[in-house]
């Protein structure tokens, strides 16, 4: 027997999550550090003036029902519209409704889900009504808002950001779940413990599980629900991962900070969750060579290469028999001493000559394959340095004329970067004592 509620005209069921909606704030599960005594919502609400908003999120944390409660505590009407399949046509009718309202006497929120949908000008359409006060606006997203909401209504609002649920949020919505609608069922430890990891922070996925589960143990003819039923009974999805949103882009840069930072470990876990995500394994083996060559360079040259093999590996091999390749690879950069002083020389030099004029080619430098061009001394006293001592002709400049030496690569202390500081060191002793006093390479 279903213990999920049914609708009295249709006599289908109702959903678990529609069921279990809040219907006052005090409902509301998660969300304290918003919600709680004395925190930037609560005193909103406590206000009892209402502001323009945007409520930003990964999925199923509760947007919409906290701008259905925002209506409802301000007394206000309340207009509801889905970027996804609204248009021009629909705003054009939800302005026109809030003017009636207004016509009334009686204030309006206009609530846009999905806001990231809207192109610039469906968003550019809402701000002269915000502006004017025919309507509050009320924003959710699970996209970063600064790179997706125009700057002119991203300015008239105030952002709150919303997290997911912990474990003891998602297991408080099941006791109140067990209480309205499943306390037909008995849930094993594991069994919850196996929901919780599914739902990932989404109390409506996890409320759906849950109804699954309702809906699974009818047909068997059970009223405990185990881990293996959990498991068998159940299509459970990957964790929550958007292939081109926020979460895809946190993670990626958590990878590279884990390399970066030297943890291993961090490196595994987030290279471990973007391939159980979906991420495309080539697109991060491409980030792991990147790795390489920003955060390791010359302190290690072998990390380019394992970094490199690996991702030959994958082509070889695959999924999922590559992917240990690029988990081999990230554990190298991360235990590998590390260097940006190429990276940080590279881009001084490319910043440097962006900004700076066209300097003519020293003459001993230029190429003279001509008899024209050698009468002109191009070419005319260059020093040929396998022919000097050690292989380096001292005191020789290799910049425009007119230009000092910048010093850009400043090797670190780390790894072959070590020796290399050793040896630049060395070659500016044979320019002092040449009388040319040079100071590239310079690593103090």
């Amino acid at each position: 027997m279903s213990g999920s509620a049914a609708g009295p005209a249709s006599g289908g069921r109702v959903p678990l999550a529609e069921t279990l909606r809040p219907r006052t704030l005090n409902e509301v599960i998660g969300q304290a550090h918003l919600l709680g005594e004395g925190k930037p919502l609560a005193l909103a609400f406590r206000s009892g003036k209402p502001h323009s908003m945007i409520f930003w999120g990964p999925p199923g944390v509760g947007k919409t029902t906290l701008a259905r409660l925002t209506a409802t505590a301000f007394d206000c009407e309340f207009i509801a519209l889905s970027a996804v399949f609204s248009g021009v046509k629909d705003i054009r009718a939800a302005m026109e409704q809030a003017q009636a309202y207004l016509a009334r006497g009686q204030r309006t929120i206009l609530f846009v889900d999905e806001i990231h949908r809207f192109n610039k000008a469906q968003q550019d359409a809402l701000l002269p009504h915000v502006e004017s006060g025919l309507f509050t606006f009320i924003g959710a997203t699970t996209e970063n808002p600064s790179f997706e909401v125009n700057s002119a209504l991203l300015s008239r609002a105030q952002v709150y950001v919303l997290k997911s649920l912990d474990e003891d949020e998602l297991r408080q919505l099941l006791a109140r779940a067990r209480d309205k609608a499943l306390a037909h069922l008995s849930f094993e430890a594991k069994a919850i413990d196996t929901l919780v990891g599914y739902a990932d922070g989404d109390a409506r996925r996890f409320l759906n599980l849950l109804e699954q589960c309702d809906i699974a143990a009818g047909a068997a003819g059970i009223s405990t629900i185990d881990a293996d039923f959990v498991s068998n009974a159940l299509s459970l999805n990957a964790r929550r991962f958007d292939k081109g949103g926020d979460n895809f882009y946190d993670q990626i840069s958590a990878l590279h900070k884990s390399v970066r930072g030297s943890s291993p470990d961090g490196a595994l876990y987030w290279l471990s969750r973007m391939l159980d995500g979906g991420a495309d394994p080539r697109y991060l083996a491409r980030r792991i060579v990147r790795m390489a060559w920003e955060d390791i360079g010359l302190a290690d040259p072998r990390a380019m290469q394992i970094a490199n093999d690996a991702a030959l590996t994958f082509e070889r091999l695959g999924s999922p028999e590559g992917e240990l390749a690029l988990g081999q690879a990230v554990i190298y950069l991360a235990v590998a001493p590390k260097s940006n002083a190429g990276y940080k020389a590279y881009n001084a030099a490319r910043a440097f000559v962006k900004q700076d004029g066209s300097r003519e080619v020293p003459v001993h430098l230029r190429n003279a394959p001509t008899r024209l061009m050698k009468e002109l001394g191009y070419g005319h006293e260059y020093r040929y340095a396998h022919d000097e001592p050690h292989a380096y002709a001292a005191g020789e400049r290799y910049l425009p004329d007119d230009m000092p030496e910048p010093g850009w690569y400043q090797p670190v202390p780390r790894g072959l970067e070590l020796k290399i500081a050793d040896k630049l060191a060395f070659l500016r002793g044979l320019d002092a004592q040449s009388g040319a006093g040079s100071s590239e390479g310079d690593s103090d």
